[in-house]
Order: C-alpha cells, then structure tokens, then sequence
C-alpha cells in the first residue's frame, strides 16, 4: 500500500494565494521525485472542539486558516529516497520565505491501513 505524509499549517487568510502557488511549484519538485499525489486543502469547516482541534494543534491565530494538505507516495522506501532527493533539489532555494509561520506546522509519516473509494454520483 501506498504511504502518505500529512500537514497541517495555519496559513494568515490574506496569504491564500502565496500558499497556493509556493504549493504549486513544491507539488512539481514532490512529484517529479516520486510522490503521486500531493494535496492541499484550505480550511472550510473547522470547527471549534471541545478538548482539542486542528486549530489548537498548530496553534491557529485571529485571521489564520488552517490548511490540511498530503503527499502520496508508492511506498515508505519511495517516500524516504523521494523526500531526501526534493529536499536537497535547488528548485526549492528559489521559492522565497514560506507565506506561514513552520514553527507551528504538525507532520507525520502514515502508513495506509485503509483505502476506500465509493462511486462518482
């Protein structure tokens, strides 16, 4: 089965597009060394809960938006040479400083234990 890294990010609502197009140009780095698929999502329905959440987990503030976002990978062996290799590809130095504060994004390697697909309406 495949492997998936998983992202969530509080990114400043004003900063949407920046996020967007810094995410298009690292998609092609991730995907050009193996991922095959990678995902990011901009927070719609987030809500509030009462013992924890996606906004406390990263530590949300006034006028953020948290975004879950994840890269597909074939396998773990696939992800670990094809994340080393995106990480040292100079297409990255160019990107600029990142539209959100890293210090306050959670990630995490997960293997797929469950994968199911319903019919398209």
């Amino acid at each position: 089965m495949s492997y998936i890294d998983g992202f969530v990010v509080p990114v400043p609502a004003a900063k949407k597009e920046e996020y967007r197009l810094m995410s298009e140009k690292a998609s092609v780095v991730f995907l050009d060394h193996g991922a095959i698929r990678h995902v990011e999502a901009w927070g719609d329905d987030v809500p509030d809960g009462k013992v924890t959440d996606f906004k406390g987990s990263v530590k949300a503030e006034d006028g953020e938006v948290v975004v879950f976002s994840w890269i597909e990978w074939p396998s773990k062996a696939a992800r670990d040479a094809g994340m080393a290799a995106a990480m040292k590809d100079p297409r990255f130095d160019g990107m600029g400083p990142m539209p959100f504060d890293g210090k306050r994004m959670i990630f995490g390697g997960f293997a797929v234990i469950l994968d199911a697909m319903g019919k398209a309406p």
